[in-house]
This record gives structure tokens, sequence and C-alpha cells, in this order.
């Protein structure tokens, strides 16, 4: 059993407590106070320190309805073991704007370790780092596709790091991606500071999905089992057999501008040389086809049909066996329908 408390963000949570705090960010132009909500959950148990954030890009909202039913799941506290920190919304500014970004444009996510002196988007990612995370022995940061985009549910990690790749496959969704990490972005501060860490991503932004959120949701109780955190009886689902692992992905690109038809749809298992989508103009003529370089799994997609030259249109992810990962995900999308928490 564990005595002492948890300190973080101005709370102190002793152990089989909850406790909530508004963190301060910024002030806007009117003294409007902005806040950052957080939520403490810890069980009467030590274990792991698991933060749970959402909303880094203000658009970006299925991870924010998933940490919204697992703080309102009515027996996880009794359960839990350790302590969970959730963050549903880091980037309030684009939250309450419907937008991507920060006020001054910048992307919270390519602005860390970030600095108490800095922009806004620094003095965000700031405090998120320092005052939160680095509190913190794991990360599970939830993330869907930019405007118009959408995305395959997917952990996206870098594997090479210590407990990265027991942590990327615990959460048991069918498709891994070994993904490098972005210059200033959370990832990379987490694994310069040694903190496991996995992104989520599924679905496309300003949406609520509900198969994107109930993967999300048991995607993090899986890996909350997989840390201690939660017993192994808790009602999750389980891969029929161990996640699929891509270390490369590509974008396909459309080749001129016009109207886009894609030939394919997210989970799709496509052949090299298929071709993926048709752009042509306004009479359906002047036709260029584009073709798949790779065989591979489609793992993210345009939804916008009106494109321009060079505008990414689908996302193919290479694996050893992509037939046998589409059909693994065709499975999973079955049992995700009839899926309640």
């Amino acid at each position: 059993m564990s005595s002492e408390n948890f300190n973080i963000c101005n709370l102190s949570v002793p152990p089989g407590g909850r406790m909530r705090q508004e963190v301060p960010v910024a002030q806007l132009f009117d003294q409007t106070k902005m806040t950052i909500p957080l939520e403490v959950m810890r069980g009467k148990e030590d274990g792991p320190v698991l933060l749970v954030s959402a909303a880094m890009h203000g658009d970006e909202i299925n991870g924010c309805e998933a940490i919204k039913r697992i703080l309102n799941h009515p027996r996880l506290i009794s359960k839990l073991k350790g302590t969970l920190v959730t963050v549903p919304i880091i980037n309030v500014f684009g939250y309450n704007r419907n937008s991507r970004y920060l006020p001054d444009r910048r992307d919270l996510n390519r602005s860390f370790p970030g600095s108490p002196q800095g922009s806004l988007a620094a003095r965000l990612a700031h405090i998120l780092l320092n005052e939160v995370a680095l509190k913190c022995t794991h990360v599970i940061d939830l993330h869907t596709g930019a405007i118009n985009r959408c995305n395959y549910p997917q952990v996206r990690a870098t594997l090479d790091q210590p407990h990265v790749e027991d942590l990327a496959l615990s959460f048991n969704v069918p498709l891994v991606l070994n993904s490098s990490l972005r210059p200033n972005s959370f990832r990379m501060e987490l694994n310069r500071n040694n903190i496991p860490n996995i992104v989520f991503e599924g679905g496309e932004a300003l949406r609520f999905e509900e198969p994107v959120i109930q993967s999300a949701i048991n995607g993090i109780f899986n890996a909350m089992v997989s840390l201690g955190m939660l017993n192994s009886d808790i009602q999750v689902i389980k891969l029929k057999e161990p996640p699929y692992i891509a270390h490369s992905s590509v974008w396909m690109r459309a080749p001129k501008g016009g109207s886009l038809r894609l030939m394919y749809n997210l989970g799709d298992h496509v052949q090299k040389n298929d071709i993926v989508g048709i752009v042509s103009d306004a009479y359906g003529r002047n036709k260029a086809y584009i073709r798949s370089l790779h065989e591979g799994v489609i793992i993210g997609i345009s939804r916008l049909p009106l494109v321009m030259d060079g505008d990414a249109v689908v996302h193919l992810a290479m694996f050893e066996k992509p037939s046998e990962i589409a059909r693994e995900m065709e499975l999973l999308d079955e049992e995700i329908d009839i899926y309640n928490m």
C-alpha cells in the first residue's frame, strides 16, 4: 500500500483519491483566463503513473471523448493500481475555435520543449512537459488525422526506445507503425527523458467516430492491464493475432489538380501497380491515374475529393504479410461494432 501523496500541478492526491485541476496557461484579450483541464485518479496501491492526453491539435477530438468515458467508468478507481493522469484537452485555444493550431498559428506539437518566456505555443508546451508529463512514467497521446484526412486506428511509436515496443503492442490495435521522431515534437522530448510513450491515431478531425473512440478506450485499458495498473479480468477485446508492425509508409500524391475518385478505402490491401485513385477534370476527361508503387495496407486517406498537384491522398503502410493484416483489420471492425463499455 502507498502512503505518500502524488504531487502534480499544485494537487496533492492521496492513495485512493481523485482530484481535478484547471491549470492556468494564458489570458485572452478580454482578460478571460484559459486553463487546461487535468484530472488525477490514484489507486490505493503503488504502480506506474500513466498520462493519457488528447487534443494536442485542437480539432482532434475523438480522444477527448475517449478520455471522458474512461473517467466516467464506474469501477475504474476501485480496480486501479498506480496513478492515472488525464488531460482531455491540451490545446484549449484551438479546441474552442475548431482549429488545429494555436491563435499564433503555431503547431503545438512542433513547439517542444517550450519555454516559460517564449511564444504562447512555447509556454503551453513547457507547462505540459515540465508540470505534467515529466511527473509520469508512461504516456499515451491520442490524435486523429488532420482536417479532411482520416486514419485507420493505429499506434505510432519509436520502437527502438526502451519499453516502447511493449507499450505499443499492448494497446492491441492490429497496426503499429514504427515512426521516426519529428523535431520539437512531444514524442521527441518524452524519448529524451526516457519516458515510454505512444501515439494513437484514428479517425478524422472535428468528428466523434464511435469505432475509433471504442478502439482508443479498449487500447488504453489493454495498456493499463499490461502495465499492471488493472487486473486482467477487465472487459477488453484481444486480437486473434499479435499486432503487425510496419517499418515504413508512404503518402501517394495527386499528379495533377482536379476531382479525385478513390478506388480503395481504409484498411484495404493494395498490390503494387494497383490504381488507387483517378483524378479528372470537370468534364470527366484528361484522367490521371494514381498507381501504388508498393504492396501494402491503406492506413490513411484524404476525405476531400478536390485536389491540387502534389496533394497527399492515400497513406500506405508496408508489411511483410499485408493480406493477413487486412483480414485482421476486417475482423476487428466487426468486433468493435458490438463492443460496449
